[in-house]
């Protein structure tokens, strides 16, 4: 059975200052309209993940409750999953592994460096930098979700804010 996982780099966040902590960096007005854009790209195109795993940074879950709610989705349903926020690579793969076999279509929302990382060790693809609220839709083909590591999937789509913002 065929498992997507769709990687969502968090929308654009204020700028870091030493009054508020990396944490706790709320989206701009550009990261709330570019994760509206992205939710609204998602529903127009019929993609309706079963799971919702976020980092718990605000920057991070805001994106992820605003593609929740252009869903339809109950945001109290996001899977929040504290090492994602400053855990590496390896945390992403923590996160995926972890998931029931009874979902085939799972979101993550985290941050860079880490999600451009883990979106090329999984398909060997070669993203540069993923943009912010970019996501990456990577296929596995007769996998669990236990079963997924390097190179084991395929990236079949890439789309940024600015680019389903050109599709309306």
């Amino acid at each position: 059975m065929k498992k997507t996982l769709i990687l969502v780099r968090h929308a654009t966040a204020e700028d870091q200052s030493f009054r508020i902590k990396d944490f706790d960096r709320n989206l701009n007005n550009k990261g709330l309209a570019e994760s509206a854009a992205m939710g609204k790209w998602f529903a127009a195109n019929d993609i309706k993940p079963d799971i919702f795993i976020s980092s718990p940074a605000s920057r991070a879950l805001k994106t992820a409750e605003i593609i929740a709610e252009e869903l339809g989705v109950n945001v109290s349903s996001i899977n929040l999953q504290p090492a994602i926020y400053d855990g590496g690579p390896r945390a992403y793969l923590g996160a995926v592994t972890g998931v029931s076999e009874n979902f085939t279509i799972l979101v993550l929302f985290g941050h860079n460096p880490d999600i451009t990382y883990f979106a090329e060790y999984l398909s060997g693809a070669n993203l540069g930098s993923m943009k912010k609220g970019g996501a990456a839709f990577i296929e596995f083909e007769n996998q669990k979700w236990e079963e997924i590591s390097a190179k084991t999937g395929n990236l079949t789509l890439y789309k940024t804010p600015k680019q389903v913002q050109g599709d309306e």
